[in-house]
């Protein structure tokens, strides 16, 4: 970050100052992952029965937000150069550049294995990304700068930059929001649970069916289900249970009614 910014201040260059801005950024969003990372351990209370296991939502979609707001920042400034170009260090931007796109390699192929099966860590791989490829335009800019004597690749380079960046945080925020909002995951079909539950001997009907992630990997469920037999309550159950596991729902609580509460207890029910 401080070569970035002193780089991108001596060679007069917005690509680097532009990478410098994510950088900063990166550094809070990878210490707010990590912190989470280990918060996010800490054992549940009676008030917090769940721990602190959204903590890392939430700090996926602060990560997320952050890069959006950076990005836009980052595009006002760019369309200014875009309209006043400006001359440019071509020879320090371009060792800046090249320094910075060797340590984001190392720390995308660090990151990379656990973005895959966490919110937390994916907002930070998108960080280190977005900072790979602020490394490898800021590269090119200079390259033409250099070469090409045109200026105005600094400013190009920060935009495309930026809409490379914008899509993964705006899919990063839109998938914190689903999970905090308790939208059904988008890997689980709720009608084939739904059929699946019915499926099972001794149901007669199926209501009050949610689906839910509490975090990364954790599937939670609930469903009311109507089951005449007292006598098969507990193998449905048993059933229910194992065909919600079958369908990737892990944390699963079923409500066995002789009849539909809506229809013994409105009011209760409502």
């Amino acid at each position: 970050f401080f070569a970035e910014v002193v780089g991108g201040w001596m060679a007069n260059s917005l690509a680097l100052l532009a990478d410098a801005g994510h950088m900063f950024t990166d550094v809070g969003a990878l210490g707010l992952s990590l912190f989470v990372a280990w918060f996010s351990r800490q054992p549940g209370t009676a008030r917090k029965t769940y721990g602190y296991l959204r903590w890392e939502i939430l700090a996926a979609f602060i990560n997320g937000s952050v890069l959006l707001l950076v990005s836009a920042v980052i595009v006002w400034e760019a369309i200014g150069r875009l309209r006043n170009p400006e001359p440019l260090e071509s020879g320090l931007m371009l060792v800046v550049a090249s320094g910075g796109l060797v340590v984001n390699i190392i720390a995308a192929r660090l990151l990379h294995t656990g973005a895959a099966h966490s919110l937390n860590v994916r907002g930070a791989y998108l960080h280190v990304i977005s900072d790979l490829l602020g490394s490898v335009a800021a590269i090119l800019a200079a390259l033409a700068v250099r070469y090409q004597g045109w200026t105005m690749a600094d400013p190009v380079a920060s935009i495309v930059m930026t809409a490379l960046i914008v899509r993964g945080a705006w899919q990063l925020v839109r998938e914190s929001v689903d999970v905090l909002l308790e939208a059904v995951p988008p890997h689980i079909s709720l009608d084939a649970v739904r059929s699946a539950i019915s499926a099972v001997g001794g149901v007669t009907s199926v209501h009050d069916l949610h689906v839910w992630t509490v975090t990364s990997g954790m599937i939670a469920g609930s469903v009311h289900v109507v089951v005449p037999e007292p006598a098969a309550h507990q193998a449905a159950l048993e059933a229910i249970h194992a065909a919600m596991a079958l369908c990737g729902i892990g944390h699963v609580t079923v409500q066995i009614e002789g009849q539909a509460l809506a229809e013994c207890a409105p009011a209760v029910h409502a």
